[in-house]
């Protein structure tokens, strides 16, 4: 556990280390500096040992990990020096390259040509030498850290798998509790012994002042430190009122784990520094801090995540009532952490038998396993079912999460104590521990997490809930996760060997054609890319807010202009990111053609789309902002981009138009060039009406208008007779023709109100409908006489003409006799 742990905090320096060097590391070299002369034949050396020891596999692990880190500084240098005289076989290249193709067999060269040729192909292989020599040594020293993590892995699954002495046999019990029980005196015994020392003595007086000091500070940092830091946190909590109070009230919190950690510290130093400390004593102290520190972090994580005060927000979705439980649990965590520390510390030292191991281990296991069902059961009850009617999804998904690991914890605290019983107890404390130190870590995530969202409220000025849906403290939390991940895999077995191979993968990169892609590249690519982007866009902001306003470009021209310097500047950020980084694409030319050719017939509507809209942009038949009819769809045009139009019709709705049906359909657009525009408006009068003064008044009426122009001038056409009416229509030009609708609703209502004044009817379809047999339609009843049709100058006249029409009776569907329908 105490290894473990170890592992678990040397992984955040190897982080700070990899950040470094990757901060400070040049960005657009390519080659790096000549690196110093290796010794190959002190390499030979360390070879030929590490190969005799993994021959023979009787070295420890602890000497094979020694052996692996010699290994890998020798392959880090190998490494260094394969970019050896990188700059100089890339002009000899070159060279060689310029004096043309090598001549045939039974060809004859020039003489001087054939003699530099094998001047320079001399040089290039010099220039070679060292980097092939680098590059072999370099696959020796791999394959050694290879089968030596394959001997140390094979070793670790043998271990898990073996089976070892049942501490349920009561037999070993005598054995083990001697073993133990002689630990424990020993440390006393050995205090002893150093207190029989006249020089411990004198020791002693001599840092009594200092010792004394230290074990004053750390009494009141242990006793008064972390209850005044609750009340503290609590103060900040009830009587501020400001936007940084939950921020505040974070920052005084974790002086609940600072100030006791620190006070064991003060502790360990003090008893240290008495010298009365034995061997025992001294790797019981040490363990100490650590097994302190995790007692501390359990205890404040679960006082942050189940709060005792019911009305403060909960970050885990448990209950009140299930909080205290949880509290009690979380920490029982802790502290069972730190007592794995201390008898791991014990057990180390003193080589402990098998037997003794499985009885002193078992009875942490059994309360720990206790403890991983308690807890595994409270979340499990307290995750509400999946509801995909009645729950958002990240709410669905967080309580699916809790349920699985709760159904998780259950599984391992009834496993891991029966494996333990049976005899597997490295089995067992290989899912215990780590388990339990993969809660903690959870924990300590989504506390973090929280404090994402309070900073993310404090300065966007936010409130928590809205900041909790916000992408940005999600994204944050994502990049936490993802940089635990590390974390997650020391807890869980996982070597600093492990990882720092990976990095050195990762640094070393894979080979795309000439070039090697590695972490380094990438982020020249990246950091490239961003910053000519960021120029394009303040570029971009400089032109539409400083320089195209003062130009005669209407803003639909003013648009395209700035749309087509932003495609340009995101294609030169490519091309110069790519070039940046040195990344070579000329041996993916031939697969990048085959591929184009197969992306072009299955994307062919997206080019031809993605064509038509650059060229809307630089003929622009429309522009943002006018009135077009396309396809059936009429209205405004909001946006115009590479693959569509989006256009806004009258009654609020977007409709999307592919850019292919510009060009190919037609368009009619209204405010093209200018908002000028024609409308017609016409009107019916009654027979007999002057038709001159209609025509004299409708020319009135369109001259009143003040959108109606002079010039051109409205005019008034008399249209024809029509079946009902005389028919005429006004023909206007509008200033803008945005407002026709208005006009024409305007030059209606003068139309009424002038014809109203002049006596001038305006008409409607009249029809009088004659029954000649009404009697058919009322079988049962005396037929009437039906009446004679009558004259036609005694038929009534209306304002309108009236059209007369005579049916039969078997064609009328619907009742009456003799009536008007």
């Amino acid at each position: 556990m105490s290894a473990m742990l170890a592992r678990f905090l040397l992984v955040l320096c190897l982080g700070l280390a990899i950040g470094g060097a990757a901060a400070t590391g040049p960005v657009f070299a390519q080659e790096a500096a000549a690196p110093e002369t290796i010794d190959y034949e002190a390499w030979e050396r360390v070879a030929t040992r590490a190969e005799a020891a993994v021959d023979s596999a009787r070295a420890s692990n602890e000497a094979l990990e020694t052996l692996r880190a010699e290994i890998d500084g020798w392959r880090e240098r190998f490494l260094q020096a394969q970019t050896v005289n990188a700059s100089r076989i890339e002009t000899l290249r070159a060279q060689i390259e310029a004096l043309g193709p090598a001549p045939a067999e039974g060809e004859a060269e020039v003489a001087e040509l054939s003699e530099r040729r094998q001047t320079l192909n001399q040089q290039l292989s010099e220039a070679l030498a060292p980097v092939r020599r680098a590059e072999e040594a370099f696959s020796r020293a791999e394959g050694l850290i290879r089968r030596i993590d394959a001997l140390i892995r094979l070793r670790q699954a043998d271990a898990l798998l073996s089976i070892g002495p049942s501490p349920l046999n009561p037999a070993i019990w005598p054995d083990a509790v001697t073993a133990f029980v002689t630990s424990v005196r020993a440390v006393w015994t050995e205090m002893q012994a150093q207190w029989a020392s006249e020089v411990r003595r004198e020791s002693l007086r001599q840092q009594l002042p200092q010792t004394i000091l230290y074990i004053v500070i750390a009494g009141a940092l242990l006793l008064r430190g972390r209850p005044a830091m609750v009340k503290l946190t609590q103060a900040v909590l009830t009587r501020s009122k400001g936007r940084a109070r939950a921020l505040a009230a974070f920052i005084t919190s974790l002086f609940q784990v600072v100030l006791p950690v620190l006070g064991l510290a003060l502790l360990a130093a003090a008893l240290q520094a008495t010298g009365m400390l034995g061997i025992r004593g001294e790797v019981l102290v040490r363990s100490l801090t650590v097994a302190g520190f995790s007692v501390f972090v359990a205890r404040w994580l679960s006082q942050r995540l189940y709060p005792i005060h019911p009305d403060a927000p909960r970050p885990m979705p448990v209950p009140a009532d299930g909080g205290r439980g949880m509290r009690f649990y979380t920490t029982m965590l802790g502290v069972l952490v730190g007592l794995f520390v201390l008898i791991d510390g014990l057990v180390e030292y003193e080589s402990y038998s098998e037997a003794t191991q499985a009885v002193v281990y078992f009875p942490l296991i059994l309360v720990s396993g206790l403890i991983f069902v308690r807890i595994g059961r409270i979340l499990t009850t307290t995750a509400r079912p999946n509801d995909p009617h009645g729950e958002a999804v990240a709410a669905a998904f967080a309580h699916s999460t809790q349920r699985l690991i709760g159904q998780a914890l259950v599984l391992v605290g009834f496993a891991s104590p029966l494996l333990a019983a049976i005899g597997y107890l490295n089995a067992a404390d290989f899912v215990i521990q780590p388990m339990a130190l993969t809660l903690l870590l959870l924990g300590v995530l989504r506390v973090f997490h929280d404090l994402v969202v309070e900073l993310h409220a404090l300065f966007t000025g936010r409130t928590a809930e809205e900041s909790h849906q916000a992408l940005g403290p999600s994204a944050v939390s994502f990049l936490l996760v993802l940089a635990s991940v590390p974390l997650f895999a020391l807890i869980w077995g996982a070597r600093v060997a492990d990882l720092t191979e990976i990095w050195a993968m990762a640094r070393e990169g894979v080979m795309l054609g000439d070039t090697r892609l590695s972490p380094g590249t990438l982020l020249t690519l990246i950091l490239v890319f961003i910053v000519l982007y960021a120029a394009t866009r303040l570029f971009q902001g400089a032109l539409k807010s400083t320089i195209l306003p003062k130009t005669k470009l209407d803003p639909g021209g003013q648009n395209a202009v700035i749309s087509g310097i932003g495609y340009l500047g995101i294609f030169l950020a490519a091309i110069l990111a790519v070039t940046a980084a040195g990344i070579d694409l000329s041996a993916l030319a031939f697969v990048a053609g085959a591929l184009s050719v197969g992306i072009g017939f299955g994307l062919q509507n997206v080019v031809s789309n993605f064509i038509s809209g650059i060229i809307l942009l630089v003929e622009r038949p429309v522009a943002e902002g006018d009135w077009i009819e396309v396809g059936g769809h009429m209205g405004i045009v909001k946006d115009i981009s590479v693959r569509s139009t989006r256009i806004e019709t009258f009654d609020r709705n977007d409709v999307i138009v592919p850019n292919a049906d510009f060009i190919s359909g037609t368009v009619k657009n209204w405010t093209r060039g200018n908002v000028m525009g024609r409308i017609i408006v016409q009107v019916g009068v009654a027979y007999g009406t002057d038709t001159r003064k209609v025509q004299q008044i409708l020319t009135e009426i369109a001259h009143e208008h003040p959108l109606v122009t002079l010039d051109p001038e409205p005019a008034v056409d008399f249209l024809e007779f029509g079946a009902s009416s005389l028919d005429f229509q006004i023909r206007m030009v509008l200033r803008d023709i945005g407002y026709g609708l208005d006009v024409r609703t305007e030059i209606r209502h003068r139309i009424a109100e002038r014809f109203a004044e002049e006596g001038i009817e305006i008409p409607f379809a009249q029809q009088d409908i004659w029954l000649r047999n009404p009697e058919t339609l009322r079988p049962s009843a005396a037929a009437p006489q039906p009446r004679a049709l009558p004259e036609a100058e005694d038929v009534p006249e209306a304002p309108s003409a009236t059209a007369t029409e005579t049916v039969r009776g078997e064609d009328v569907q619907d009742g009456g006799g003799g009536e008007d329908q």
